[in-house]
């Protein structure tokens, strides 16, 4: 079978619990509810995107243990095919979920024992990274960039390839925490990976929404969506589901503009924070519209957020989402 989509990324799995806190010395505590998952953020997204509908290939770190089995395990239930990058033992992450906000321990072998596999790209419309297996990364995103295949990039944070991998992106989203380690606000980011030829920029800030440029360079706020307080469970993964949602949106109609794409993203994001764990918060399609019916959006603009100077506001039309 064709390959009709890549993502790169470091696997990982992840033991989500709720707590009210960590024990320290010799403490003991019980936690309310837990969850094991796959994750990583381009892992994320290559499952959100299978459970949509259209399972893609991943190129990701593997370990022959008994983390690995489980992994592999994993990505067989939702038809996804796994390219081994070999390490020796397994990542794991360790989350603690709070209101909007999330303490992560993370255990991460990155050391890889062999080079990464060159893969037949026949057939391939999308490619996703997150920077991880950079050197994966950069090799896939420049052949698919001259190819003409929709590059994607999820900006969580500064890697070292961060800088290098903007040169064959076309569609790159980023997180405020990469904001800050470049010490650039949303806005100045917005103009940085329009001068490193980025055709698609926004920057993710979770409840204030999505600061966001088009390819013809205008800039765009899209809101989030209301949410109530007391329905968020767990806000981890879920800018990884937004990658992965309009990554799929893109792949069902190229020719939509990314505002849709956009959208139908937030919705699955929206949908995804009300749920523990990352494989319980992939939403399917009909969660997804359920999600967008449901939730109005928040009232609130980029000037009364403090994204842009006055002179620039900006309004949106409302979600409205088709799939």
């Amino acid at each position: 079978m064709q390959m009709k989509a890549l993502f790169i990324g470091q696997s990982y799995i992840d033991i989500t619990f709720l707590t009210d806190h960590l024990p320290i010395g010799d403490e003991k505590m019980v936690a309310r509810d837990y969850a094991v998952s796959f994750g990583g953020n381009a892992v994320t997204a290559a499952f959100s995107c299978a459970k949509l509908g259209i399972a893609p290939d991943l190129l990701a770190s593997v370990a022959d243990d008994w983390l690995g089995r489980m992994f592999i395990d994993m990505a067989a239930k939702y038809g996804i095919s796994v390219h081994h990058r070999k390490v020796a033992e397994s990542s794991l992450s360790f989350i603690m979920p709070k209101g909007d906000q999330r303490a992560i321990v993370r255990c991460r072998d990155d050391n890889f024992k062999h080079p990464f596999p060159l893969l037949n790209l026949t057939g391939c419309r999308a490619l996703h990274v997150d920077g991880h297996l950079p050197d994966a990364a950069i090799h896939y995103a420049k052949i698919c960039h001259e190819a003409g295949i929709l590059t994607s990039l999820d900006g969580g944070g500064l890697r070292a390839n961060t800088h290098d991998l903007f040169a064959f992106i076309r569609t790159a989203i980023v997180a405020e925490r990469l904001c800050e380690q470049m010490k650039l606000t949303p806005g100045e980011m917005l103009t940085y990976l329009r001068s490193r030829g980025v055709r698609v920029g926004g920057v993710t800030m979770g409840a204030k929404g999505l600061l966001w440029y088009d390819e013809t360079r205008n800039e765009r706020f899209l809101p989030a969506l209301d949410v109530p307080e007391r329905l968020v469970i767990d806000t981890n993964g879920a800018g990884d589901i937004f990658h992965g949602a309009y990554v799929y949106s893109y792949l069902v109609d190229p020719d939509a503009e990314w505002e849709q794409h956009f959208k139908f993203a937030r919705a699955a994001s929206a949908h995804s924070i009300q749920h523990l764990g990352n494989e319980a918060s992939l939403p399917t399609l009909a969660q997804i519209n359920e999600t967008a019916a449901r939730f109005g959006e928040r009232r609130q603009t980029p000037v009364e957020l403090g994204l842009v100077p006055e002179r620039d506001k900006r309004a949106t039309k409302p979600a409205t989402v088709r799939r």
